[in-house]
C-alpha cells in the first residue's frame, strides 16, 4: 500500500538532505518548463500498466533509494506509486498528496531584522518565488500584510508567529503571477486595503484605499511610506519602512528589475481591453521601460546606501532553484548592493529601454490572473492553483 506524504513533508525531506530518488510522472514539456528540484523525469500515464521493461529502468534510476513520485495533482504519481509499492517491496514509496498543484502551496517564513522599531517576517512561496511581508511594530505589535498570496491562512500564521496583529493589508500592485489574497484577508479581519492611488485608473473594480505619493500609514509607532514607482505597472508603489527598509515589489529585485511589457503595449487598441493593459496614449512599447529607469535610479537609488531593499520577488529557476538565496534564507539586498551589482542597472537609459523589450516568456494566465486581482472576474477556488501553476516570470 502506499502512503501519501503531504508537500511540507517533501519540503523536509529535501531541506534535512534525506535519500530518496523523486519521480516526477508529467509530460516532458511541463516537467521542462516548471520541477521541483532533484526531481527527475519519468512520463507515467493516469491509467498506465508498468511493465518489466519500464520496471528495469526505473529501478536503474532509483538504486537503493526510497522512492517519491509527484505530478501535477497525484493522479499520475499515485499510480506509479501503487504499482512500485507492489515491486519494491524492499523500500517505502510514496507518492506527494496533491502533486505540483499542492506544492504550489508550500511556503517559508523568515524574520528580517531591521531596525529596532520594526519586527518583519518574509513569507516565500517556494515553488513559484513570490515574496510576501507582514510588517509590524515592535512596540504594539500592530502590522500590515503586503503583497498576501491567496493563501491567506499562511500569512495569517505569519503573523501569530512573530506576535503580530493585522491591521491594515496593501498590495503595491495589480499582481500578474499570482491571484492576490489581499482584498478577501482585509475583509475577513475587518481592516482596511490600500492600493496606490492610480489603480483606479487601471479600472479596478475592488473596493480599496488609494496611497499616493509619500503618503503614510501608521502601524502603531511604525510609519510606512509610499514611492510612486512606476514601471512594472502604472500604479505601482514601493513602501518605505520607518527609514530602515524599502518594499520594492515588482520594481527592484535581488539581482534584476521587474519586465515592463504585461502592461504597456505597442498596440493602443489594446488599451483596457481585459489584458491589464495600459490605457490611453502612454501605452506604447517603452513608456513602462522608461518608467522604471526614473523609479529605480530617480527615486530608489536615492535612498540611503545602507536602506535594506525587500523585493517582491525571487526567481525560480526550471530546476526547482532559487536564482539567489535559497528558500528559508532571508531574499534581501542593499541600495548600494543593487546600484553596483545589478548589471542592467549599469546601463544608461536607452540601452536599458532596449534590454527590456525582450524580457523573455511570460507568466502563465497572466491576463486572467489581472481581470481577477482587477476584481472583474470572478474566482472559482479550484481555479486559482490552475492559473498559477508554473514559475512566475516577473523578473526582466
Amino acid at each position: 500500500m502506499v502512503t501519501t506524504i503531504a508537500p511540507d513533508r517533501l519540503k523536509q525531506l529535501l531541506d534535512d538532505g534525506e535519500e530518496f530518488t523523486l519521480l516526477d510522472t508529467r509530460p516532458e514539456e511541463s516537467y521542462g518548463s516548471w520541477h521541483v528540484r532533484g526531481a527527475v523525469n519519468y512520463p507515467f500515464g493516469i491509467h498506465e500498466d508498468l511493465d518489466d521493461g519500464q520496471l528495469d529502468e526505473i529501478e536503474e534510476l532509483v538504486g537503493d533509494d526510497r522512492v517519491v513520485t509527484i505530478c501535477a495533482k497525484g493522479l499520475s504519481s499515485g499510480n506509479l506509486a501503487t504499482q512500485l509499492a507492489e515491486e519494491l517491496d524492499d523500500r517505502e514509496v510514496n507518492a506527494v498528496d496533491g502533486g505540483m498543484k499542492a506544492w504550489s502551496g508550500v511556503y517559508d517564513t523568515v524574520e528580517i531584522d531591521v531596525g529596532e522599531s520594526a519586527r518583519t517576517v518574509q513569507l516565500q512561496r517556494r515553488a513559484k518565488g513570490c515574496l510576501s511581508y507582514v510588517v509590524g511594530c515592535a512596540e504594539t505589535g500592530e502590522a500590515v500584510a503586503v503583497d498576501p498570496t491567496e493563501d491567506i491562512d499562511e500569512v495569517k500564521a505569519a503573523a501569530a508567529g512573530s506576535d503580530l496583529t493585522i491591521s491594515a493589508v496593501l498590495d503595491t500592485h495589480v499582481h500578474a503571477d499570482h491571484v492576490s489574497g489581499g482584498r478577501r484577508l482585509a475583509d475577513e479581519l475587518d481592516v482596511p486595503y490600500y492600493l496606490g492611488e492610480r489603480a483606479a485608473e487601471r479600472g479596478v473594480e475592488v473596493d480599496f484605499e488609494g496611497l499616493g505619493r509619500n503618503e503614510t500609514i501608521e502601524v502603531g509607532e511604525l510609519s510606512m511610506k509610499a514611492l510612486y514607482t512606476p514601471g512594472h505597472t502604472s500604479e505601482m508603489i514601493s513602501m518605505l519602512v520607518g527609514g530602515e527598509a524599502v518594499l520594492t515589489a515588482d520594481t527592484l529585485h535581488v539581482n534584476s528589475v521587474g519586465r515592463t511589457e504585461l502592461e504597456f503595449s505597442e498596440d493602443d487598441s489594446e488599451a483596457h481591453s481585459g489584458s491589464g493593459k495600459a490605457s490611453g496614449e502612454a501605452a506604447n512599447g517603452d513608456e513602462g521601460a522608461r518608467m522604471l529607469y526614473e523609479s529605480i535610479h530617480r527615486t530608489l537609488l536615492s535612498e540611503p546606501e545602507s536602506l535594506t531593499v525587500l523585493p517582491g520577488h525571487v526567481t525560480v529557476t526550471g530546476d526547482g532553484e532559487f536564482e539567489v538565496g535559497s528558500p528559508g534564507e532571508l531574499i534581501t539586498t542593499t541600495v548600494r548592493d543593487a546600484r553596483t551589482g545589478i548589471d542592467v542597472l549599469q546601463l544608461d537609459e536607452e540601452s536599458f529601454v532596449e534590454r527590456l523589450a525582450d524580457p523573455g516568456e511570460e507568466p502563465a494566465n497572466y491576463e486572467d490572473i489581472i481581470e481577477i486581482n482587477r476584481g472583474v472576474r470572478e474566482l472559482d477556488p479550484e481555479e486559482r492553483t490552475e492559473l498559477e501553476l508554473g514559475p512566475n516570470n516577473c523578473s526582466a
